[in-house]
């Protein structure tokens, strides 16, 4: 009935290994989506709008993590509430969920009854005759789910063992699968996978027969109770489920292929789907608004989107993201680059969002947060041209560069070439110029602001020969800044839940 992508399903991986003590890590392959529903992804910004269309959401509330009451709250948490409330996010619906019990949900769905169903539900052919699929979200498999203190040495002798009892929930492909494995008077089907699960710590079952990704859940909620067992399946797909011929197949397709390309889903199954990543708790700056220093010129981190008007970028994003973690206001001040280090030193913006590559010479007047990208320096040059020996490029003294003032690329042009030979700008945007003019040869950059200008000027750049490999760059405050260990925690966090890997992807992969 459930099912889990390549990050979660590595995870179990290591479940298994720590069960079984042997099993070869499967490799993920990409299983063909189910018939139907396979609409190509619109570019950002051009999904369907709903209008605000409230939509019923069908949910079960008793299958960790997808949903479920969180016990400490009494609030219901889970997957497919934070994935479907980003889905009408993107094309502009309301969800409103409803608790619907599993058995009878197809024939509900059939009639009807309910605009969608969010329940880590497994493509079949069968169930495809009386409702329509999504494209599926994720690839999971069904293990044998087993007390923490008990192993599975040999899984056919426990398969051939009259003794041993299963259980699992009645009417998901997890029973088929039971009864594909074990006479049906040593199968025990409940429910609800809750009651499943309590009769195996009630020893009066000995395994659940569950998808991988439910089974961490379960996990999660009886800390070192309980353990993933020998793998059953590895190949089944789940897909959200409407009536037939709804219209929200294709919206909802839309914005799962969108999610797909820029990491959010990725994000939001490792939130949820990966044991190892427990959220911790960050500091509250109760609302409070900080000054965001940016240059607005250094495509991909920030710039103007000349289509729209609209300033954008890996800095608008990643320093909104974290100030709705840490609970503060972003206010981004337009800011030029040179003289900037001393306005930061003398406490005239809160934070610098640039770019920016630490150096020891900066930290003497200016704090900095941990780095949260590793990057390096190249000679970006015109389409049509190429840099087959870099030696020779940098002896030709009839080769010039541009780079921009006070960054370290000048240190590193001024590392690598005369003095004379260099033309420093105010901005990048000088420096690409004068290359597309011919001013100039080759432009020393960072790898990311390189990709940036290249989708600036399609077809027109390219990346040459790279000069270094190992800058970190990093966020920057003055001195002494109780800002630091806010946003540093909220950098941890990210970089352990997935989110700042997948604004990664979005800005910097061209």
């Amino acid at each position: 009935m459930k099912r889990l992508g390549l990050l979660g399903l590595l995870v179990i991986v290591s479940l298994i290994l720590a069960a079984c003590g042997q099993a070869a890590t499967p490799q993920p392959t990409e299983a063909p989506a189910p018939p139907k529903t396979e609409e190509p992804a619109p570019p950002a910004g051009a999904f369907p709008d709903l209008g605000g269309r409230v939509v019923t959401v069908a949910i079960e509330n008793a299958y960790p993590p997808f949903n479920y009451i969180d016990e400490a709250t009494g609030e219901a948490i889970g997957w497919d509430y934070d994935v479907v409330r980003h889905i009408c996010d993107l094309i502009n619906c309301v969800p409103e969920f409803k608790e619907a019990a599993w058995d009878g949900i197809f024939p509900a769905m059939q009639a009807g009854e309910y605009d969608w169903l969010a329940d880590g539900v497994t493509y079949t052919e069968e169930r495809d005759e009386i409702v329509d699929f999504s494209i599926p979200y994720v690839t999971i498999g069904q293990v044998l789910l087993i007390r923490a203190d008990d192993s599975i040495d040999d899984v056919e002798a426990f398969k051939a063992d009259p003794e041993k009892l299963v259980a699992t929930q009645i009417g998901t492909t997890n029973e088929i699968v039971a009864k594909q494995h074990f006479p049906e008077d040593r199968i025990k089907s409940f429910e609800e996978f809750g009651g499943a699960v309590a009769a195996l710590l009630a020893n009066d079952v000995d395994a659940v027969v569950i998808d991988t990704v439910a089974a961490v859940g379960f996990i999660g909620e009886n800390p070192g109770m309980l353990k993933v067992g020998a793998e059953l399946t590895s190949d089944e797909q789940l897909a959200f489920v409407f009536p037939p011929g709804s219209d929200l197949i294709e919206p909802v397709n839309a914005a799962l292929e969108q999610m797909k390309k820029d990491g959010s889903l990725e994000s939001f199954n490792d939130k949820w789907f990966n044991p190892q990543v427990e959220p911790v708790a960050l500091p509250d700056l109760g609302g409070r608004a900080v000054t965001v220093a940016i240059e607005n010129a250094y495509p991909p981190f920030n710039y103007i989107d000349e289509a729209t008007g609209e300033a954008i970028g890996w800095d608008y994003d990643v320093v909104r993201h974290i100030c709705e973690l840490i609970n503060c206001v972003p206010e981004f001040k337009e800011a030029a680059w040179d003289g900037i280090f001393p306005a930061m030193q003398a406490g005239e913006y809160d934070w610098l969002a640039d770019g920016v590559t630490y150096t020891e010479k900066r930290d003497e007047i200016v704090d900095f947060s941990i780095p949260y990208v590793t990057i390096g320096q190249v000679l970006l040059i015109r389409a049509d041209d190429s840099i087959d020996d870099v030696e020779a490029f940098k002896a030709d003294p009839e080769k010039l560069v541009a780079t921009q003032i006070g960054t370290t690329n000048e240190i590193v042009a001024k590392q690598h070439f005369p003095e004379d030979r260099i033309k420093s700008f105010e901005e990048f945007g000088g420096a690409v110029a004068a290359l597309l003019a011919n001013d100039v040869d080759a432009v020393v950059i960072d790898t990311v602001a390189a990709v940036g200008f290249i989708g600036e000027n399609p077809g027109m750049l390219k990346v040459g020969a790279e000069l270094t490999s190992d800058e970190q760059l990093a966020f920057v405050f003055p001195p002494g800044s109780d800002l630091i260990d806010p946003v540093n925690a909220a950098l941890e966090q990210m970089k352990k839940d997935g989110s700042l890997e997948a604004f990664n992807d979005k800005w910097f992969n061209p």
